[in-house]
């Protein structure tokens, strides 16, 4: 279902966001390249004080790039829930709206992005047009009722990635590109200072963003492979080329009869 919302979700007219929270982030110092003269490496210290952490609350948007951050303390629904829905609706106010449907056309295309849920959130009576899907990690604070009802209300479809299934959270790969640029190399003394790279590290992503594709061509290249081999019975195993069986005495037997007759 996820996958199909990467791959078929902006065909339908559907706008497609990742959600997530990277961190905590400590002020501490944090490893990592640099380029230095010959023989003169960047020194970290070897002594430190721990300030606290920080969270970056990340809406990465994979059809263009796009992201939307901001960081913070700690992120409890609060402060989560409060943020989302102001940037969410900032999305949807610059988006065009969608033509009405029928009653039961619009009710079948919510639950169409329901059927492979072995418990689906059950709909609200009254649903608006359908306008964006949102990934999202399977986590309590993401199902609370009060901010499921409100995405319903503004035409949001959650989707859940399924419990040990963050890596279909596309979310997960730009928050780590934007922790590598943004900290590596560094120490921070303060969650401040850890917040302000993190943010100026997002403004500077959004001036030239990168879009995310879902698979491409390491997928279509793992597939290609997959199709050149040969399945193997009782396990997931695979040959390169087709194994030769050997024949019983029956067969052989039988193979023996039709070669005299």
């Amino acid at each position: 279902m996820i996958e199909r919302a990467y791959t078929a979700g902006e065909q339908l007219g559907l706008a497609v966001w990742t959600q997530d929270e990277a961190g905590p982030f400590q002020t501490v110092p944090c490893e990592g390249n640099s380029w230095q003269e010959g023989g003169r490496p960047r020194r970290q210290p070897h002594e430190y004080v721990r300030d606290g952490t920080a969270k970056l609350l990340t809406l990465f948007h994979p059809g263009s790039g796009e992201v939307r951050a901001k960081g913070v303390r700690s992120c409890p629904n609060a402060v989560l829930h409060s943020w989302l829905k102001e940037e969410l609706s900032a999305v949807l106010a610059a988006m065009s709206p969608r033509p009405l449907l029928e009653e039961e056309v619009n009710r079948a295309w919510w639950r169409s992005w329901q059927q492979e849920l072995r418990w689906p959130i059950t709909l609200p009576q009254e649903l608006p047009p359908l306008r964006l899907l949102l990934v999202l990690d399977n986590l309590v604070g993401h199902k609370t009722p009060e901010l499921v009802l409100w995405m319903f209300a503004h035409g949001i479809m959650p989707l859940y990635t399924p419990l040990s299934g963050s890596w279909l959270n596309m979310c997960e790969s730009v928050q780590r590109i934007i922790k590598r640029r943004a900290l590596e190399c560094q120490h921070p003394q303060t969650v401040e200072e850890v917040i302000r790279l993190l943010e100026a590290t997002v403004r500077g992503w959004n001036q030239q963003p990168t879009a995310f594709e879902w698979g491409g061509k390491r997928a279509a290249r793992r597939k290609r492979s997959r199709e050149r081999r040969h399945a193997l019975g009782a396990s997931g195993a695979c040959v390169r080329r087709p194994l030769r069986r050997r024949q019983t005495l029956t067969q052989q037997w039988r193979q023996a009869c039709q070669t005299t007759h």
